[in-house]
């Protein structure tokens, strides 16, 4: 049985996301925060197994601003780090 660990991703503005605990092999974390048509914030996010798949979350982010109307929004990556507590 894998052992279980913790794994933080700290975003650029400072937000810190930990997930945990867990025994997959997560990489990245990709952050989608979107300004929707009347104003409001939404945000989506996800953790993957590499950046080659994080980069891909990107075009997805785009044509979902397209298909949802957003007038905006910010796709952002990080890298995790592994803790065991």
């Amino acid at each position: 049985m894998a052992k279980k660990h913790y794994l933080t991703a700290t975003l650029p503005d400072g937000y810190v996301k930990t997930i945990g605990p867990t025994a997959s092999p997560f990489t990245h974390y990709w952050r989608i925060v979107a300004t929707l048509g009347n104003g409001k914030t939404e945000v989506f996010w996800g953790h993957v197994k590499s950046l080659a798949e994080a980069k891909k979350k990107r075009s997805a982010a785009a044509d979902a601003a397209r298909n949802r109307g957003w007038s905006d929004y910010a796709f952002e990556i990080a890298e995790l780090v592994k803790s065991d507590g």
